[in-house]
């Protein structure tokens, strides 16, 4: 663990040179992420949800996600029929770790299966679940929650044709514990997340500049492809292609679906834009996922207008009733309910669609509205707020710009943060326009 957070350091020492982890010091600390998570995380989530046993069961290119965040660093894939099981003893406060496959499963999990002694596969799980008599095994499927359905048929109707009668009835859905695996952060993934997301403001910031633009020449297209090919440069990925779309006086507003597709493309940035982007990068195995506002100076502006200074602090406003309704135990529909009712009081027009965030981009936990779900989401809506869980902050607000005879929406993103100790950003949040040119003490965050 001490070299663990000596590669904190660095990253936290590096960072405004936007220095990453050579891979071989990157695999070091997901595997010492996963040993912690295995050993201190696991335990508590499998007695807080029940289960003594957890059968994991994917094949090579097929893989379970939630078995797919557990790999070792220096496997890219699950390995022929790869099945983990998990055996809690909570009157013993232990915890074991078995891979029924021809190999260890790294240096967290080791390989419980000697093909010479027992050559079937499916024999050597059941000798292991009659060995340890569970009273509840938990297998990955799930109607409502994708990433926590990663049985396949195939290895499914294996499993319960070779799992002995008495124990089929002790065969239940494991989402709320894949859930609560994929949901839930550690202290040391916390570090390491603030780092990911001060990554992403650099270089949004430097996207949204004029070493980046040249305003009446760069379109919004080239700007996209030059963020994929910075992070490309920087040896991280995108888990989605980045956007940048345009707001300006001869434009109406579209709908919401114009922020997520069908946006014109390779249109020419000119003074006067109000840009939008969104965008974020995958690194160490976590995501983050951002979207800002940038202004582009007209000749002799040296800032941007203040209708568009006040129109972010109407998005800031609805960020700030949102996130205050936050509280453990209440689910994402209520807090949309509350939120989208106190914005409305105040006046302000918001729209709240945030989405859990971590392992991926959009994860598995309390989905808080959607851009066309305002009333509420069901079932994944109605799950509750746990801590030490990360979240897309996504809104937006409608305002009106009389200057413009328009309406324009500030859509804007961040990574928050809920833990005992209440919410925060990951890494701060935007309150003042980027601008192109850079104007000093208009930084953005």
């Amino acid at each position: 663990m001490k070299r663990l957070f000596i590669f904190i350091l660095f990253i936290c020492i590096n960072l405004e040179a936007q220095q990453i982890l050579p891979e071989r010091q990157r695999a070091e600390v997901i595997d010492n992420i996963l040993k912690d998570r295995f050993n201190n995380l696991l335990p508590k989530l499998m007695d807080d949800t029940g289960f003594d046993m957890w059968i994991l069961i994917s094949r090579e290119y097929n893989e379970d996600p939630v078995l797919k965040t557990m790999l070792p660093a220096t496997w890219l894939n699950a390995r022929r029929r790869t099945i983990l099981v998990f055996y809690r003893n909570k009157e013993q406060d232990t915890i074991e770790k078995l891979a029924v496959a021809r190999y260890n499963f790294g240096e967290n999990i080791i390989s419980a299966w000697d093909k010479e002694k027992e050559p079937n596969q499916w024999k050597r799980l059941t000798e292991i679940i009659e060995e340890r008599n569970p009273e509840s095994i938990g297998l990955n499927y799930s109607e409502s929650f994708n990433i926590c359905d990663g049985i396949v048929k195939t290895d499914y109707d294996a499993f319960m044709n070779n799992l002995p009668e008495k124990y089929k009835a002790k065969v239940m859905s494991a989402e709320q514990l894949a859930i609560g695996w994929i949901e839930t952060r550690t202290e040391t993934e916390m570090i390491i997340y603030n780092q990911l997301v001060d990554i992403t403001h650099d270089i949004i910031a430097e996207a949204f500049s004029e070493r980046v633009i040249t305003p009446g020449i760069t379109t919004t297209t080239d700007v996209e492809w030059w963020m994929r090919d910075k992070v490309t440069a920087l040896g991280l990925e995108t888990w989605f292609h980045p956007t940048v779309d345009v707001q300006r006086t001869a434009e109406e507003l579209g709908n919401h679906l114009y922020a997520f597709s069908n946006r014109p493309e390779d249109m020419v940035i000119l003074p006067g834009d109000l840009l939008h982007c969104d965008f974020g990068i995958t690194y160490l195995r976590l995501n983050t996922d951002c979207q800002e506002l940038a202004y582009v100076l007209k000749p002799n502006e040296a800032e941007p207008p203040e209708y568009l200074q006040n129109a972010l602090k109407d998005g800031n406003r609805v960020q700030d009733i949102f996130t205050s309704n936050f509280r453990t135990g209440k689910t994402g529909n209520e807090v949309l309910k509350e939120s989208l009712e106190q914005g409305k009081a105040k006046g302000l027009r918001p729209a709240i669609y945030t989405h859990p965030l971590g392992t991926y981009g959009h994860s598995s936990g309390t989905t808080i509205g959607m851009w066309d779900s305002q009333g509420g989401v069901p079932v994944n809506g109605d799950y509750p707020l746990h801590e030490n869980t990360v979240y897309a902050i996504e809104l937006n607000t409608t305002v009106t710009i009389p200057e413009w005879k328009r309406d324009i929406r500030i859509m804007l993103e961040e990574a928050g943060f809920w833990s005992e100790n209440g919410f925060r950003y990951v890494n701060g949040r935007q309150t003042k326009l980027l601008t192109i040119p850079r104007v000093k003490g208009h930084q953005g965050n």
